[in-house]
């Protein structure tokens, strides 16, 4: 991997950025196409779009859908002894939640913290059994009672997970956000190479983690003639989960999905499956085919805007999503952004 590219792939995962709180990830968005974009803008909600014109004025738009948010925590209590009590934003698992180390964003600064739990030595067996729910659970932050606590922080602020950063053997990288800091790294290498005869606009979305919220007033504002959401998807080839549940697998390209939420999300339409697996198949560049019962993507309300927009998804595998120890393969990211820059370049 370049220097330049596992940089930014880092930066952008490292960044903090929940749902609602997503200026950093457009900042650095802003940053990386200034130069390539000819128009970039961000609305109300804070949605970032990059728009890089085509070569014909009457040539298609097309809009690139990444969500710029990460799942995380939120501020909502905080108790007498000064432990907090959090809401949780977006999907997370509550066992995955517990004995993590997490970062409070404040308005003077971060403060760290743990996710605290009562200690083995005083866990009856049968309690040791069951997973222990999230509304159960505190964070200490070192504070000795509600004032000092109320000093350090305040209700609703932001909480990001501790994690770092990590390159992996067989070009593969390792850590939190990677859903979806990879789309936006996706659509912004996307929108330096294409070279089309059409408009492409490449957006930044907000709160697709909480309601895909952003993508829908963006799909509004923009009425593309098609749309690809970036996204990640589940990787089925590691311990604890069937093939047939998750048949995608690292290092064999994206997943071209066809359906999710088993149809309650996005069904492709051919003219999109055909664009993406012929660029696939005449220019060989690696692809898999989703069909998936499980959760669904900026593409669902995409889809759904104005009278309807041709839609498709285009989804990395990624292994441990939603946890701050996600895996992923660089050679998959660079084929999804091959895969869809030249489907792009063959539009008339």
């Amino acid at each position: 991997m370049a220097d330049d590219k596992i940089k930014l792939m880092e930066e952008l995962c490292m960044t903090p950025g929940i749902s609602s709180h997503e200026e950093k990830i457009a900042e650095i968005i802003k940053r990386e196409l200034k130069d390539v974009a000819d128009d970039i803008e961000v609305d109300h909600m804070g949605n970032v779009f990059a728009t890089k014109k085509g070569s014909s004025k009457k040539g298609p738009t097309v809009m690139l859908a990444s969500h710029m948010d990460e799942i995380g925590l939120m501020v909502r209590f905080i108790d007498e002894k000064g432990f907090i009590k959090f809401s949780t934003i977006g999907g997370i698992n509550d066992q995955m939640l517990m004995n993590q180390s997490v970062t409070i964003h404040t308005a003077d600064g971060e403060i760290t913290g743990v996710i605290g739990s009562k200690p083995p030595h005083v866990t009856k067996p049968e309690e040791r059994k069951k997973v222990i729910p999230a509304d159960d659970m505190f964070i200490d932050i070192g504070a000795k009672d509600k004032e000092e606590a109320e000093s350090m922080v305040s209700i609703g602020d932001a909480i990001t997970f501790k994690s770092w950063f990590a390159s992996f053997p067989n070009n593969r990288i390792m850590g939190k956000a990677l859903d979806n800091r990879i789309g936006c790294y996706v659509m912004m290498e996307v929108l330096k190479r294409v070279d089309s005869k059409a408009t492409v606009v490449g957006v930044g979305t907000v709160q697709e983690e909480v309601g895909l919220k952003g993508a829908r007033v963006s799909a509004f504002k923009i009425d593309p003639d098609y749309a690809f959401a970036l996204d990640t998807t589940l990787s089925g080839d590691h311990p604890g989960i069937k093939p047939e549940e998750a048949p995608c697998v690292l290092g064999k390209g994206p997943a071209v999905v066809l359906i999710d939420a088993s149809g309650r999300g996005i069904m492709t339409p051919k003219v999109i499956r055909d664009m993406l697996v012929n660029a696939g198949d005449k220019y060989e560049i690696p692809y898999q085919l989703e069909v998936s019962d499980g959760g669904t993507t900026d593409g669902t309300s995409i889809h759904l805007a104005k009278e309807g927009i041709p839609t498709g998804v285009l989804s990395v595998p990624t292994r441990y999503i939603h946890t701050p120890v996600s895996v992923a393969s660089f050679d998959d990211i660079e084929s999804t952004i091959e895969l869809i820059v030249a489907a792009i370049n063959d539009l008339e």
